[in-house]
């Protein structure tokens, strides 16, 4: 409830208060009017500070005086017991442990009881009063605990929330590594072909400038689909993707054609998203002339394997390595990377992380 709807509420129990005039409306002596007015705007004071303020201290040193003041009153007039009442009210909001707030009702009764006996007051008030107070008290034990609970279970929410929009962001930044990171290799590649082929072949330069112009529109395109949320254009189109990547760097694919059946949306956009840092790393760092490639199931896994003649060393893990292996293991998988003759990539994921991804 907004803060300003809890006050307009608060506001319509103090309404209660209004039994203060019920003994001068009874005995409209002049003296019993003018005190229990100023009883009134006193409690009014009281009550517009206890509601106001942030501080528990505060909070609590207005209750304290809301009893006082219901002290002072009772002593010549009996509808003053709810202010005993209010006091009851508001100790379970102040405090926490049940034991004290109960411990607090035992001392308050107790002290309303020894004012009925040295001041001579009369019972029925007292027992009214008392039996509010119990009602009233036990009441808002319950409810404030319930409020407690329901700030807990918001503020739960609210960090779910946080950690969702920072798992997202950092999902999209995965994302945009790849998709840039591969995309930006195969420029460059074809940028320095071009170069190479300026001025012993300037037809074939063109062509592989206007297949620049080519990948960079598709790279824009990839990018607006990883902010939208990205989605891998599946393993079988990433195959071909990475043939042509690793044609142009001079590299020969020797690939099997995958089985994809039973694999799921999301195993098969982890797996091409795999596949295509695999490749992007191989035309940055290995220098390799062959780049194998298959994908099989075996002892209840699925599994991925890179393999490539190049320079077997090792490869210190950024962000795109890093980013593999947060998404393979988000679906209970693993990743092995290894640097003897060449290096080899083995992704594998349980048969089972299909149900649990769709």
């Amino acid at each position: 409830m907004p803060k300003i709807e809890r006050k307009a509420v608060a506001w319509m129990w103090s309404a209660y208060s209004l039994f203060l005039f019920i003994d001068p409306i009874l005995d409209p002596r002049p003296g019993l009017w003018m005190k229990s007015i100023t009883v009134f705007l006193t409690y009014l004071a009281i009550f517009t500070v206890y509601i106001s303020t942030g501080s528990e201290t505060i909070k609590r040193c207005m209750i304290a005086c809301t009893f006082v003041l219901g002290l002072v009153a009772f002593s010549f007039n009996g509808g003053a017991t709810c202010l005993f009442i209010y006091t009851a009210a508001f100790i379970p909001f102040s405090f926490v442990d049940t034991q004290i707030i109960l411990g607090m009702f035992a001392a308050e009764a107790g002290i309303i009881i020894a004012e009925r006996y040295a001041l001579h007051l009369g019972w029925p008030n007292t027992i009214i009063g008392l039996l509010l107070m119990g009602v009233v008290g036990g009441s808002n034990v319950f409810f404030a605990q319930q409020r407690r609970a329901d700030c807990k279970l918001r503020m739960a929410h609210e960090e779910i929330e946080a950690l969702a929009a920072l798992a997202e962001r950092e999902r999209i930044a995965r994302d945009l590594h790849d998709v840039l990171g591969h995309t930006l290799s195969v420029i460059t590649l074809k940028a320095e072909l071009a170069g190479r082929l300026l001025q012993i072949d300037p037809q074939r330069a063109a062509l592989e400038i206007a297949d620049v112009e080519r990948t960079a529109r598709k790279a824009l395109s990839e990018v607006r689909e990883a902010i939208g949320g990205y989605r891998t254009r599946g393993l079988g189109a990433e195959i071909e993707a990475a043939r042509a990547t690793l044609d142009a760097a001079g590299v020969q694919l020797i690939a099997e054609a995958p089985s994809l059946s039973g694999l799921s949306a999301a195993e098969e956009t982890v797996l091409a998203l795999a596949l295509r840092e695999s490749v992007t790393n191989i035309v940055r760092h290995a220098k390799a002339t062959t780049c194998k490639l298959r994908f099989f199931s075996e002892s209840g896994r699925r599994r991925l394997l890179v393999e490539d003649n190049g320079n077997a060393t090792d490869l210190r893990e950024g962000n795109g390595l890093r980013g593999m292996r947060e998404r393979v293991e988000s679906l209970g998988g693993h990743v092995k990377l290894e640097h003897r003759a060449g290096t080899r990539l083995l992704i594998e994921l349980p048969l089972q992380a299909e149900g649990a991804a769709s």
